[in-house]
């Protein structure tokens, strides 16, 4: 590696950890001011205040990653066009291939670690801010699922109107057997509340309908105990339960889910796709912020800072965007994930044609 490609790497680092401090400082201190009367009505705990505000900036730190990353690059690449070093290699002999090397290496230095964060690291605080949440800010909001469907057997599914965590307890229960689109067996009931001391599910005023060759036969009662294959923990999770999981058990919930025919079980698989997807972004921004802001320009460059964080922006867009068609019924929804990284290398590619040589 030559000196050149160590400097440009070390400056490149350098600005990008200087922008994300910067950036997720100023959210964070807003952030504190907007929640500032809530702390003090809920009297939260300082350290449970830090605690939050450590695991928010990891937060942040993941969703700016595109906006720091072409942010840095343009700014390091404009003030070395400014200084006319770009000019300077170029006319050494270096293609700009080659002077694009030391950039796509330390975006992929930082795609690699925003990987390791996403998977391993995030998880753990963006539970921690649903948790802090849950605990300080949204006292007093009664918790509930509602719908519910989930296979709970080979042939076995349960639905399920509403499901109360507080007390343990669901309304307008439905266990259904069918083999083949046929209709065996349904039990339903009124009400279903969950047994701690026997760890099992007990029915109040169910109803049970079996069908077979000679006819149906059809039974109620008051109560009846019987066990299924999910309990109260299934029914505790938060709405972003699948971005706090790390990857291992992010897979391992998947398969569950898949198992029981679960209706949710999209919003993990794209949560594992995006995993894999963001790492690719910093490079592909790097690439194209390079080649914008690698000609030398009269008004310095302010207006190509502004440029980049308006670019930014709108990959950002473009990704929330793409995430929502995917979780939203998509047909190819691994296509819809990674439609803002293909948009921007495809422009990145056309952009490439206009660069100095």
């Amino acid at each position: 590696m030559k000196l050149i490609d160590k400097l440009i790497i070390k400056d490149f680092l350098k600005t990008y950890f200087f922008v994300v401090v910067m950036l997720i400082l100023i959210v964070l201190v807003l952030d504190f001011t907007e929640k500032n009367d809530s702390y003090i009505r809920n009297s939260v705990p300082t350290m449970e205040i830090l605690r939050y505000m450590g695991n928010y900036g990891l937060y942040l730190n993941n969703l700016l990653t595109p906006i720091t990353v072409f942010i840095s690059v343009i700014f390091i690449t404009s003030k070395m066009a400014g200084r006319t070093e770009i000019i300077a290699i170029l006319s050494s002999g270096i293609s700009f291939v080659r002077l694009l090397r030391p950039f796509i290496f330390a975006a992929a230095m930082i795609g690699a670690v925003s990987f390791l964060l996403n998977s391993w690291v995030l998880p753990d605080a963006t539970a921690g801010v649903t948790e802090f949440k849950a605990v300080y800010l949204d006292k007093g909001r009664a918790a509930s699922e509602n719908n519910t469907h989930i296979k709970v057997g080979e042939k076995s599914y349960v639905y399920m109107s509403r499901f109360y965590k507080r007390s343990n307890m669901g309304y307008n229960f439905t266990l259904e057997t069918i083999d083949n689109g046929e209709l065996l067996a349904r039990l339903s009931s009124d009400r279903i509340e969950w047994d701690t001391a026997k760890n099992a599910w007990t029915l109040h005023n169910w109803r049970l309908r079996e069908l077979n060759e000679k006819g149906e036969t059809y039974t109620v009662g008051e109560s009846l105990d019987t066990t299924l294959s999910i309990s109260p923990d299934d029914f505790e999770l938060p709405f972003n339960h699948h971005e706090t999981l790390k990857l291992p058990e992010l897979s391992r919930q998947i398969k569950i889910l898949e198992a029981r025919g679960a209706d949710n079980v999209d919003y993990y698989k794209i949560e594992r796709y995006v995993r894999f997807m963001s790492p690719f972004a910093a490079i592909i921004l790097t690439f194209i912020g390079v080649i914008m802001s690698a000609r030398k320009t009269r008004g310095g460059s302010g207006f190509q800072i502004a440029l980049g964080f308006f670019l930014a922006f709108i990959y950002i867009i473009l990704f929330i965007l793409s995430r929502t068609f995917a979780e939203n019924g998509a047909d190819n929804p691994i296509l819809a994930v990674w439609m803002p990284n293909i948009v921007f290398a495809v422009t990145g590619l056309i952009l490439y044609k206009t660069v100095p040589r």
